[in-house]
């Protein structure tokens, strides 16, 4: 298979123009693009020249080229810059299907367990892990996944995960009954976790310009919400045309479409394929991610006091603690302290940590207070969390654009304050009838908190860790949002009123905010 290097997909300064969109010029990207350009265009960077311009060049200087550049330029330069800039956009395309296909199976299933339920007859006690198996695994492997991909390359980590996320759901697809599909479950669930950091590890090789790469992961972010949003609409599709085995089969036709496309993704060297592998940590790390969402997630059904839910919380606290003195020892580290000691990175850790403790949190209140206070059915009260969920399909897009020419400190600020009000907005409701206006409000602000700090978390570490570390920065951010998530869902879904929510974000965001002023100060995020 030939590869594609990182200077071959890099843009000329006179590149040709963006296509109307990435992927077939998603909704999300119509939106966007109504502002100064199409994102695709911003990420590409080519805004000098248009489709039905002549490759010959005039005598006068076209608006926005370079001074410094001739007049009389051969224009035998104008196609390979405008094919380079053809070739990005496709590797873009093919880096954010696979990151889709990870958060469109966080959500696809949900809506097909009752259909899971009626064809396989699961017990009580292991229906749920059709679901959960794939989200604790995933949780636990992200560090790992961005270890191996910094090690051994994130292109060859990312297409064997593509190559192992087609099969493995069209295994799950013909479970015979609910182990084998949990198990699938579980296995998709580490395809996902190769996924997700080698994906932004290659994202960030197409795009070594920061500011095209931060808008980059607006795009990115945005494209994987979209993922996540359709999952529930597209499943219940499926659902209803021939069962919940579909539901499985629609991640192999695009993937191998993806891996197609493999020739042209970047191909970044290893670049810490030569020192020694943390063994030990690796463990740990796994191990601590795991058993914190198993806890969390059994927290949230079965109570904070279940057995079931201390005992692997607190095998947790004692292998991250275990981690923390084995890391300060070995040569090299998984996850190295000078990695976690920079500032910025600290700042993007806590971000993301907060806003989807907020985000996902508030999400699964809101929905379980609709059907129950207000006696909302399932389709009505997904309509009225659409002023939670649309944002996330169009907002990173901005959010981007955003990191680029403001930095990150301001937007993640923003992001921390909006999850303040969002929890002042739920701790003023009373009583069962909240006026519609007032959950809107809330619904917005929780929007916000999502849709700007864990774009703008990601982006600034994008920009923030070593590039040798790209992938490890990525797969511990990502372990920290998941962790953030199932928290969330954990403390915010035991709560029997809003406003009691209300506090807890309150408080929550309030330390966020103050802790990344302080981590961001005297330098521009």
């Amino acid at each position: 298979m030939t590869t594609a290097s990182t200077t071959e997909c890099r843009p000329e300064p006179d590149a040709g123009p963006a296509a109307a969109g990435l992927m077939t010029t998603p909704p999300a990207a119509d939106a966007a693009g109504s502002i100064a350009a199409p994102p695709a265009a911003d990420i590409a960077g080519s805004t000098e020249q248009s489709a039905d311009q002549p490759t010959e060049q005039s005598s006068e200087q076209p608006a926005g080229q370079p001074a410094e550049q001739s007049a009389d330029r051969p224009a035998d330069r104008a196609e390979p810059a405008r094919a380079t800039t053809g070739r990005q956009r496709l590797a873009f395309a093919a880096i954010a299907t696979g990151n889709l296909l990870v958060l469109l199976d966080t959500s696809i299933l949900n809506v097909a367990v009752p259909d899971v339920q009626r064809t396989l007859h699961p017990s009580a006690a292991a229906l749920p892990w059709a679901v959960d198996a794939y989200t604790v695994v995933f949780a636990g492997l992200l560090l790992a996944a961005g270890v191996f991909a910094d090690r051994w390359g994130a292109r060859r980590v990312y297409l064997g995960a593509l190559a192992s996320f087609a099969v493995l759901s069209a295994l799950c697809a013909a479970a015979p009954n609910v182990s084998v599909l949990i198990g699938g479950r579980a296995l998709l669930g580490a395809a996902g976790a190769g996924l997700v950091p080698a994906s932004m590890a290659l994202l960030i090789g197409l795009y070594p310009d920061p500011a095209r790469r931060q808008r980059a992961v607006g795009a990115w972010v945005a494209l994987s919400g979209l993922g996540a949003a359709a999952g529930p609409v597209l499943g219940g599709a499926l659902v209803e045309l021939g069962g919940w085995r579909l539901v499985f089969l629609v991640n192999p036709p695009i993937a191998v479409l993806t891996l197609l496309a493999a020739r042209l993704l970047p191909n970044p060297s290893p670049a810490r394929a030569r020192r020694a592998l943390d063994r030990s940590g690796l463990v740990l790390a796994t191990a601590g991610l795991g058993l914190l969402t198993f806890g969390l997630v059994e927290a949230g059904s079965r109570g904070w006091t279940s057995a079931v839910a201390l005992v692997p919380m607190l095998a947790a606290v004692a292998a991250f603690g275990t981690l923390a003195a084995v890391e300060r020892r070995v040569a090299a580290p998984v996850l190295p302290p000078s990695l976690v000691a920079l500032p910025r990175v600290r700042a993007s850790f806590v971000a993301a940590a907060q806003s989807c403790f907020a985000f996902f949190g508030g999400m699964y209140l809101l929905d379980i207070w609709l059907q129950h206070a207000d006696h909302l059915s399932p389709f009505a009260a997904g309509l009225a969390a659409l002023p939670l969920t649309f944002p996330v399909c169009v907002m990173p897009f901005f959010t981007g654009r955003l990191v680029a020419r403001r930095g990150a400190r301001p937007v993640l600020l923003t992001g921390m304050a909006a999850s303040v009000l969002a929890g002042v907005l739920l701790a003023v409701t009373a009583g069962h009838h909240v006026p519609l206006p007032l959950l809107i409000a809330a619904e917005l602000a929780l929007a916000a908190t999502g849709t700007l700090a864990i774009p703008g978390a990601a982006a600034e570490m994008a920009v923030a860790a070593p590039a040798d570390l790209a992938a490890t920065g990525q797969g511990a951010l990502n372990g920290v949002r998941q962790g953030g998530s199932a928290l969330g869902v954990a403390v915010l879904g035991t709560f029997g009123s809003l406003a009691s929510a209300g506090f807890v974000l309150v408080g929550t965001g309030l330390v966020a905010f103050l802790f990344i002023v302080r981590a961001t100060s005297g330098k521009r995020a």
